[in-house]
């Protein structure tokens, strides 16, 4: 795999015009070193049902245009209505918009955030729609997902493209987005301290290094898009880029504790996988946290770490399939289970999100850039062919050059 994505990638010799992108985007280059004057930020979100009666209503929105009744629906559903069918991630939204306006008033930086969701309300249609009735129309878009997948990037510019159509404002609106994050270090930072802190617990309290295993858990997404995840070009190995940008956070982050404590050089961990869905038929990345948890007591191990390394905040995936189900899955194995923190709004990770938005205001050059990983930073418009849904094939989508 190479270690430098852009230089691996063909170089675009025809300027191709990128949907809805500012005139500094607009023929696609994979850092954008100009400045551009944005007037306001585009905070989009996944989502998420704040009551019983939302549920459904929400995971038909979630998975629409698949036809699967509500019967097979509810399956998923009793996951929200032991939480009283309310999802944590849209009052986390407001948390953390409310701490980017801090952090931007702090830094004496006039940008109003609009905050909107994929599949519940607010609506990333009303979010453009008042941006847009407040004069604002030169837009940057922060995703709530660090890492490079149809789900957690394409489809995010596919809705931006999507929503400026139907609000009728496309002629009117530029929407750039923010590289993916996933090795700045403004996300990498509170991870890395929150592992620091589970493996030292442990450690202080007399537990063996080598009876500890490290767990790094992040969303499964079926392989076929997994492989296509990132630029085509380059070879990422298994699991296409999502699977190597959290190989590599991991790894720095074990680096770091190994620094950090000698006594923690060398304990083991692994890349997981949990929160699949859809039928047995179809391969997802593997291997699922509770299968590997279940494992660990044969293999040596006394004591787990679980990492929600692909997770922001603690969403409902977070909540159910690690504090509950994994957490259950390790004490049925009689293991000690520590569940490590989200960033959330750390100050550490609000900051580097409005340093992300700062970059792309200030034109900072590529290599002034930081980047925790040889894979970093990360490209301001996407690569053609990045991360296609193999149901759907390709839609508009802003931010990115046309496959």
């Amino acid at each position: 795999m190479s270690s430098d994505p852009e230089s691996a990638l063909p170089t675009v010799s025809v300027p191709t015009p990128v949907l809805l992108a500012s005139p500094a985007a607009a023929t696609g280059p994979a850092h954008v070193e100009e400045p551009v004057a944005y007037d306001g930020i585009l905070l989009a979100g996944f989502g998420g049902p704040e009551g019983q009666d939302d549920v459904i209503p929400f995971l038909r929105n979630v998975t629409r245009g698949r036809g699967i009744p509500d019967e097979r629906l509810e399956e998923v559903a009793h996951h929200y209505r032991h939480f009283g069918g309310v999802s944590p991630i849209n009052a986390q939204n407001r948390a953390l918009k409310a701490a980017l306006e801090d952090e931007l008033a702090r830094r004496g930086i006039d940008l109003p955030v609009y905050w909107g969701n994929r599949n519940w309300e607010p609506y990333l249609e009303q979010a453009v729609t008042d941006a847009v009735d407040a004069g604002h129309t030169r837009l940057i878009a922060l995703a709530t997902s660090a890492y490079s997948s149809f789900s957690s990037c394409r489809q995010y510019r596919e809705d931006f493209a999507r929503v400026a159509d139907a609000a009728g404002v496309s002629d009117r609106v530029t929407i750039d987005k923010v590289r993916q994050f996933f090795d700045h270090p403004g996300f990498v930072a509170p991870v890395s301290a929150g592992v620091r802190d589970a493996v030292a617990g442990m450690l202080d309290d007399g537990v063996d290094a080598d009876t500890i295993r490290v767990l790094f858990s992040t969303h499964s997404i079926p392989l076929a898009d997994a492989e296509r995840s990132g630029p085509r070009d380059v070879d990422w190995g298994e699991g296409g880029a999502y699977a190597a940008q959290h190989r590599a956070v991991a790894e720095v982050i074990m680096d770091e504790l190994a620094e950090a404590r000698s006594d923690a050089a060398g304990i083991a961990w692994d890349l997981v996988y949990q929160s699949r869905s859809g039928p047995p038929s179809q391969p997802w990345l593997e291997p699922d946290i509770c299968d590997v948890i279940e494992t660990l007591p044969d293999a040596g191990f006394a004591a787990v770490v679980i990492v929600p390394l692909g997770f922001v905040s603690d969403h409902m995936e977070v909540l159910w399939d690690l504090d509950t189900e994994a957490i259950e899955a390790a004490a049925g194995a009689g293991l000690r289970a520590v569940r490590t923190p989200t960033p959330g709004i750390d100050p550490a990770y609000v900051a580097g999100l409005v340093d992300l938005v700062m970059e792309r205001v200030q034109g900072t050059p590529a290599s002034d850039r930081p980047a925790r990983t040889a894979l970093g930073p990360w490209f301001d418009v996407c690569r053609p062919g990045c991360c296609e849904n193999v149901r759907a094939g390709f839609k508009p989508a802003a931010a990115g050059l046309a496959p």
